[in-house]
Protein backbone atom coordinates (compact mmCIF):
# COMPACT_ATOMS: atom_id res chain seq x y z
CA UNK A 1 0.00 0.00 0.00
CA UNK A 2 1.61 3.55 -1.13
CA UNK A 3 2.42 5.81 1.92
CA UNK A 4 1.46 8.57 0.25
CA UNK A 5 -2.52 7.85 0.20
CA UNK A 6 -2.22 9.10 3.71
CA UNK A 7 -0.78 12.47 3.67
CA UNK A 8 -2.89 15.06 4.05
CA UNK A 9 -1.87 19.33 5.00
CA UNK A 10 -1.85 20.54 8.10
CA UNK A 11 -0.95 24.14 9.19
CA UNK A 12 1.55 24.45 11.98
CA UNK A 13 -0.06 26.83 14.20
CA UNK A 14 -2.57 23.43 14.97
CA UNK A 15 0.16 21.58 16.90
CA UNK A 16 -0.04 21.73 20.57
CA UNK A 17 2.82 22.58 22.06
CA UNK A 18 0.74 22.35 25.58
CA UNK A 19 -1.84 20.65 26.72
CA UNK A 20 -5.55 22.69 27.86
CA UNK A 21 -6.36 23.10 31.64
CA UNK A 22 -8.26 21.14 32.53
CA UNK A 23 -7.49 18.36 30.89
CA UNK A 24 -11.19 16.94 30.10
CA UNK A 25 -11.95 20.85 28.96
CA UNK A 26 -9.69 19.57 25.58
CA UNK A 27 -12.29 19.18 22.37
CA UNK A 28 -14.04 15.60 21.41
CA UNK A 29 -14.86 15.00 18.00
CA UNK A 30 -17.23 12.03 17.98
CA UNK A 31 -17.26 9.38 15.24
CA UNK A 32 -19.13 7.08 17.11
CA UNK A 33 -21.64 7.27 15.12
CA UNK A 34 -21.41 5.90 11.19
CA UNK A 35 -21.64 9.08 8.42
CA UNK A 36 -22.25 11.27 11.31
CA UNK A 37 -19.15 14.28 12.58
CA UNK A 38 -20.25 15.80 16.02
CA UNK A 39 -18.30 18.46 17.72
CA UNK A 40 -17.97 17.56 21.73
CA UNK A 41 -15.67 18.28 24.52
CA UNK A 42 -13.73 15.48 25.65
CA UNK A 43 -16.02 15.95 29.12
CA UNK A 44 -19.09 14.82 27.56
CA UNK A 45 -17.57 11.09 26.78
CA UNK A 46 -19.54 9.99 29.75
CA UNK A 47 -22.69 10.95 28.17
CA UNK A 48 -21.39 9.52 24.81
CA UNK A 49 -20.42 5.45 26.44
CA UNK A 50 -23.39 3.68 28.31
CA UNK A 51 -23.58 1.18 30.98
CA UNK A 52 -21.59 -2.03 30.57
CA UNK A 53 -19.27 -0.56 28.27
CA UNK A 54 -15.54 -1.80 29.01
CA UNK A 55 -13.00 1.13 28.93
CA UNK A 56 -9.34 -0.61 28.10
CA UNK A 57 -6.63 2.21 29.39
CA UNK A 58 -2.90 1.88 29.27
CA UNK A 59 -1.71 2.10 32.89
CA UNK A 60 2.03 2.55 31.78
CA UNK A 61 3.80 5.47 33.32
CA UNK A 62 6.36 7.49 31.27
CA UNK A 63 10.17 7.58 32.35
CA UNK A 64 12.10 10.60 32.18
CA UNK A 65 13.85 9.31 29.07
CA UNK A 66 14.92 12.29 26.66
CA UNK A 67 19.06 13.19 28.11
CA UNK A 68 21.29 15.83 27.06
CA UNK A 69 24.74 15.01 27.04
CA UNK A 70 28.31 16.09 25.50
CA UNK A 71 31.52 14.61 24.54
CA UNK A 72 34.40 17.28 24.46
CA UNK A 73 32.80 20.28 22.73
CA UNK A 74 30.44 18.55 21.21
CA UNK A 75 26.76 18.33 22.14
CA UNK A 76 24.19 15.79 21.61
CA UNK A 77 20.25 14.98 22.57
CA UNK A 78 19.55 11.27 23.28
CA UNK A 79 16.00 9.93 23.69
CA UNK A 80 15.73 6.33 24.89
CA UNK A 81 13.57 3.79 23.36
CA UNK A 82 14.40 0.57 24.04
CA UNK A 83 16.13 -1.14 26.93
CA UNK A 84 18.69 -4.09 26.72
CA UNK A 85 20.67 -6.38 29.41
CA UNK A 86 23.81 -5.10 31.01
CA UNK A 87 22.50 -1.66 31.89
CA UNK A 88 22.31 -0.76 27.91
CA UNK A 89 19.51 1.35 26.02
CA UNK A 90 18.98 1.74 22.18
CA UNK A 91 18.49 5.33 21.66
CA UNK A 92 17.68 8.28 18.98
CA UNK A 93 20.36 11.25 18.83
CA UNK A 94 20.29 13.81 17.25
CA UNK A 95 23.79 14.44 15.93
CA UNK A 96 24.91 11.29 16.23
CA UNK A 97 27.32 11.81 13.48
CA UNK A 98 29.76 13.39 16.13
CA UNK A 99 29.92 10.21 18.10
CA UNK A 100 32.35 7.09 17.45
CA UNK A 101 32.29 3.71 19.31
CA UNK A 102 33.54 3.41 22.23
CA UNK A 103 33.31 7.58 23.01
CA UNK A 104 32.32 8.63 26.58
CA UNK A 105 29.43 10.96 26.62
CA UNK A 106 28.45 12.89 29.96
CA UNK A 107 25.09 14.26 31.02
CA UNK A 108 24.09 17.54 32.56
CA UNK A 109 20.57 19.00 33.40
CA UNK A 110 19.86 22.38 34.76
CA UNK A 111 21.90 22.37 37.58
CA UNK A 112 24.56 19.90 36.74
CA UNK A 113 27.43 20.92 33.90
CA UNK A 114 28.63 18.15 31.91
CA UNK A 115 32.38 18.74 33.42
CA UNK A 116 30.77 18.04 36.84
CA UNK A 117 28.55 15.34 36.21
CA UNK A 118 28.86 11.73 37.40
CA UNK A 119 25.97 10.02 34.74
CA UNK A 120 27.52 8.80 31.80
CA UNK A 121 27.55 6.25 29.56
CA UNK A 122 29.92 4.65 26.63
CA UNK A 123 28.61 4.52 23.03
CA UNK A 124 28.56 0.08 22.09
CA UNK A 125 27.18 0.51 18.77
CA UNK A 126 25.68 2.43 16.09
CA UNK A 127 23.19 1.44 13.28
CA UNK A 128 21.50 3.60 10.68
CA UNK A 129 17.95 2.04 11.56
CA UNK A 130 18.23 2.01 15.11
CA UNK A 131 20.07 4.29 16.25
CA UNK A 132 22.81 4.01 19.28
CA UNK A 133 23.45 1.67 21.25
CA UNK A 134 24.55 3.15 24.91
CA UNK A 135 25.83 1.53 28.14
CA UNK A 136 24.96 3.43 31.28
CA UNK A 137 28.37 3.40 33.73
CA UNK A 138 27.02 2.96 36.44
CA UNK A 139 25.16 0.59 38.58
CA UNK A 140 21.83 -0.74 37.41
CA UNK A 141 20.23 0.17 40.43
CA UNK A 142 21.52 3.53 40.19
CA UNK A 143 20.20 4.03 36.74
CA UNK A 144 16.53 4.85 37.68
CA UNK A 145 17.88 7.41 40.51
CA UNK A 146 19.81 9.55 37.74
CA UNK A 147 17.34 9.18 35.20
CA UNK A 148 15.10 11.45 37.22
CA UNK A 149 17.66 13.91 38.55
CA UNK A 150 19.11 14.42 34.91
CA UNK A 151 16.32 13.28 32.19
CA UNK A 152 13.46 15.42 30.74
CA UNK A 153 10.02 13.70 29.72
CA UNK A 154 10.84 12.54 26.45
CA UNK A 155 8.07 14.61 24.32
CA UNK A 156 7.90 14.08 20.46
CA UNK A 157 10.22 16.21 18.22
CA UNK A 158 7.44 18.86 16.81
CA UNK A 159 6.68 19.92 20.47
CA UNK A 160 9.76 22.22 21.08
CA UNK A 161 11.82 22.92 24.23
CA UNK A 162 15.02 23.95 24.47
CA UNK A 163 18.23 22.87 25.73
CA UNK A 164 18.53 22.48 29.72
CA UNK A 165 19.22 26.48 31.22
CA UNK A 166 17.62 28.45 33.51
CA UNK A 167 15.20 30.23 31.06
CA UNK A 168 14.58 27.39 28.62
CA UNK A 169 10.83 26.18 27.82
CA UNK A 170 11.60 23.18 30.25
CA UNK A 171 10.55 25.45 33.11
CA UNK A 172 7.50 27.17 31.81
CA UNK A 173 5.98 24.13 31.10
CA UNK A 174 5.06 20.91 33.67
CA UNK A 175 6.13 18.38 31.29
CA UNK A 176 6.68 16.14 34.52
CA UNK A 177 3.05 16.33 35.19
CA UNK A 178 1.16 16.89 31.96
CA UNK A 179 2.54 14.26 29.75
CA UNK A 180 1.61 11.56 32.19
CA UNK A 181 -1.75 10.07 32.49
CA UNK A 182 -3.56 10.42 36.00
CA UNK A 183 -3.74 6.51 36.59
CA UNK A 184 0.29 6.32 35.28
CA UNK A 185 1.31 3.19 37.55
CA UNK A 186 3.71 1.19 35.32
CA UNK A 187 6.95 2.47 34.51
CA UNK A 188 8.75 1.79 31.66
CA UNK A 189 7.56 3.81 28.74
CA UNK A 190 9.49 6.52 26.75
CA UNK A 191 6.23 7.96 24.92
CA UNK A 192 3.23 8.53 26.55
CA UNK A 193 0.05 7.04 25.69
CA UNK A 194 -1.54 10.43 24.94
CA UNK A 195 -5.60 9.62 24.25
CA UNK A 196 -5.25 9.33 28.36
CA UNK A 197 -3.53 12.24 28.41
CA UNK A 198 -7.55 13.92 28.43
CA UNK A 199 -8.69 11.61 31.58
CA UNK A 200 -9.77 13.60 35.32
CA UNK A 201 -10.37 12.00 38.45
CA UNK A 202 -14.10 14.04 37.69
CA UNK A 203 -14.13 11.89 34.32
CA UNK A 204 -12.93 9.02 35.67
CA UNK A 205 -15.40 9.16 38.78
CA UNK A 206 -18.24 9.68 36.40
CA UNK A 207 -17.42 7.28 34.21
CA UNK A 208 -17.86 4.90 36.74
CA UNK A 209 -20.95 6.36 38.24
CA UNK A 210 -22.87 5.44 34.90
CA UNK A 211 -21.60 1.89 35.00
CA UNK A 212 -18.64 2.24 32.62
CA UNK A 213 -16.24 -0.40 33.47
CA UNK A 214 -12.23 0.60 33.77
CA UNK A 215 -9.67 -1.96 32.55
CA UNK A 216 -5.88 -1.14 32.74
CA UNK A 217 -3.54 -2.98 30.73
CA UNK A 218 0.11 -1.90 30.06
CA UNK A 219 1.87 -0.91 27.00
CA UNK A 220 5.43 0.26 27.26
CA UNK A 221 5.19 3.03 24.60
CA UNK A 222 8.50 3.31 22.73
CA UNK A 223 10.09 6.32 21.03
CA UNK A 224 9.56 4.46 17.65
CA UNK A 225 5.85 5.29 17.45
CA UNK A 226 6.86 8.72 16.66
CA UNK A 227 9.47 7.92 13.62
CA UNK A 228 8.07 8.52 10.22
CA UNK A 229 7.71 5.96 7.67
CA UNK A 230 10.90 6.52 5.55
CA UNK A 231 9.40 4.28 2.92
CA UNK A 232 6.88 4.12 0.03
CA UNK A 233 5.07 1.23 0.71
CA UNK A 234 3.52 0.04 3.91
CA UNK A 235 5.26 -3.12 3.47
CA UNK A 236 8.73 -2.08 3.73
CA UNK A 237 8.05 -0.47 7.15
CA UNK A 238 9.51 -1.82 10.35
CA UNK A 239 7.72 -1.30 13.26
CA UNK A 240 10.13 -1.52 16.25
CA UNK A 241 8.49 -3.93 19.38
CA UNK A 242 7.14 -2.48 22.58
CA UNK A 243 6.31 -4.85 25.75
CA UNK A 244 3.23 -5.21 26.64
CA UNK A 245 1.27 -7.18 29.29
CA UNK A 246 -2.35 -8.24 30.00
CA UNK A 247 -2.79 -9.91 32.97
CA UNK A 248 -5.02 -13.04 33.05
CA UNK A 249 -8.10 -11.33 35.06
CA UNK A 250 -8.03 -8.51 32.60
CA UNK A 251 -8.42 -10.86 29.16
CA UNK A 252 -10.96 -12.80 31.44
CA UNK A 253 -12.95 -9.09 31.66
CA UNK A 254 -12.58 -8.54 28.18
CA UNK A 255 -13.56 -12.01 26.97
CA UNK A 256 -16.61 -11.76 29.66
CA UNK A 257 -17.64 -8.60 28.20
CA UNK A 258 -17.48 -9.74 24.50
CA UNK A 259 -19.43 -12.49 25.57
CA UNK A 260 -22.40 -10.40 26.93
CA UNK A 261 -22.64 -8.07 24.22
CA UNK A 262 -21.11 -4.91 25.40
CA UNK A 263 -19.00 -2.46 23.68
CA UNK A 264 -14.97 -2.70 24.00
CA UNK A 265 -13.61 0.82 23.33
CA UNK A 266 -9.55 1.07 23.84
CA UNK A 267 -8.13 4.21 24.78
CA UNK A 268 -5.24 4.72 22.93
CA UNK A 269 -3.66 3.19 19.66
CA UNK A 270 -1.38 1.26 22.22
CA UNK A 271 -4.68 -0.53 24.59
CA UNK A 272 -5.60 -1.24 20.91
CA UNK A 273 -2.56 -2.86 19.47
CA UNK A 274 -2.12 -4.92 22.45
CA UNK A 275 -5.67 -6.31 22.76
CA UNK A 276 -5.17 -7.36 18.91
CA UNK A 277 -1.95 -8.17 19.27
CA UNK A 278 -3.50 -10.66 22.21
CA UNK A 279 -6.58 -11.54 20.37
CA UNK A 280 -7.07 -14.99 18.20
CA UNK A 281 -9.07 -15.24 15.18
CA UNK A 282 -12.46 -15.75 16.87
CA UNK A 283 -11.77 -13.12 18.86
CA UNK A 284 -10.49 -14.05 22.13
CA UNK A 285 -8.12 -12.37 24.04
CA UNK A 286 -5.78 -14.15 25.66
CA UNK A 287 -3.40 -13.27 28.92
CA UNK A 288 0.03 -11.95 26.82
CA UNK A 289 3.35 -10.83 28.70
CA UNK A 290 5.91 -10.01 25.56
CA UNK A 291 6.69 -7.96 22.78
CA UNK A 292 4.51 -7.01 20.22
CA UNK A 293 5.69 -4.84 16.66
CA UNK A 294 1.73 -5.25 15.40
CA UNK A 295 1.84 -3.14 12.20
CA UNK A 296 -2.33 -2.32 11.27
CA UNK A 297 -3.24 -0.83 8.11
CA UNK A 298 -5.97 -0.66 5.82
CA UNK A 299 -7.59 -4.00 4.97
CA UNK A 300 -6.98 -5.34 8.98
CA UNK A 301 -10.03 -6.77 10.25
CA UNK A 302 -10.51 -6.07 14.09
CA UNK A 303 -10.82 -8.90 16.63
CA UNK A 304 -11.18 -7.15 19.82
CA UNK A 305 -12.23 -3.68 19.77
CA UNK A 306 -15.48 -1.92 19.03
CA UNK A 307 -14.02 1.68 19.36
CA UNK A 308 -10.93 3.61 19.94
CA UNK A 309 -10.76 7.47 22.06
CA UNK A 310 -7.60 8.58 20.31
CA UNK A 311 -5.56 11.89 19.37
CA UNK A 312 -5.23 13.53 15.68
CA UNK A 313 -2.01 11.78 14.37
CA UNK A 314 0.74 12.93 12.09
CA UNK A 315 0.05 12.87 8.28
CA UNK A 316 1.72 9.30 6.90
CA UNK A 317 2.03 8.01 9.71
CA UNK A 318 1.55 4.44 11.41
CA UNK A 319 -1.05 6.03 13.64
CA UNK A 320 -2.99 7.79 10.94
CA UNK A 321 -3.22 4.63 9.21
CA UNK A 322 -4.31 2.43 12.31
CA UNK A 323 -7.26 4.79 12.55
CA UNK A 324 -7.68 4.55 8.80
CA UNK A 325 -7.71 0.66 9.40
CA UNK A 326 -10.62 1.27 12.18
CA UNK A 327 -12.89 3.72 10.15
CA UNK A 328 -11.95 4.18 6.75
CA UNK A 329 -9.53 5.98 4.94
CA UNK A 330 -12.46 7.99 3.30
CA UNK A 331 -13.74 8.76 6.46
CA UNK A 332 -10.74 10.12 8.57
CA UNK A 333 -9.73 12.26 5.68
CA UNK A 334 -13.54 13.65 5.74
CA UNK A 335 -13.00 13.48 9.58
CA UNK A 336 -9.46 15.04 9.74
CA UNK A 337 -10.32 17.67 7.33
CA UNK A 338 -13.41 18.83 9.87
CA UNK A 339 -11.03 18.91 12.39
CA UNK A 340 -8.96 20.99 10.60
CA UNK A 341 -11.17 23.44 9.12
CA UNK A 342 -12.75 23.53 13.24
CA UNK A 343 -9.35 23.96 14.48
CA UNK A 344 -8.60 21.27 16.52
CA UNK A 345 -5.48 20.84 18.45
CA UNK A 346 -3.18 18.22 16.80
CA UNK A 347 -1.27 15.52 18.18
CA UNK A 348 -0.11 14.30 21.36
CA UNK A 349 -0.99 17.33 23.86
CA UNK A 350 -4.21 18.30 21.65
CA UNK A 351 -7.64 17.27 21.27
CA UNK A 352 -9.33 13.88 20.60
CA UNK A 353 -11.76 11.66 19.01
CA UNK A 354 -13.87 8.77 19.67
CA UNK A 355 -14.30 6.36 16.80
CA UNK A 356 -16.67 4.18 15.75
CA UNK A 357 -14.77 0.49 14.23
CA UNK A 358 -16.62 -0.35 11.44
CA UNK A 359 -13.73 -3.08 10.27
CA UNK A 360 -14.19 -6.29 12.56
CA UNK A 361 -14.43 -9.78 11.68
Amino acid sequence: MKVDIFDFDLPRELIASAPVSPRHASRLLDLSVEDKITDRHFCDLPDILRAGDLLVCNDTKVIPARLYAARGEALVEVTLYHPEEGGRWWSFIKNSKRLRLNDIIRFYNDDVSADASPFTARVCAKDEEDGVLLEFLCEADCLPQYLQQFGYMPLPPYIKRDRPGKDSLWHKFNDRENYQTVYASHSGAVAAPTAGLHFTDEVMARLAEKGVQQLFITLHVGAGTFLPVKTDDTDSHKMHAEFGQISAEAAAAVNEAKRQGRRIIAVGTTSLRLLESAADEQGMVHPFCGETDIFITPGYRFKAIDMLITNFHLPKSTLFMLVSAVAGLERMREAYAHAIAEKYRFYSYGDSSIIKCVNKI
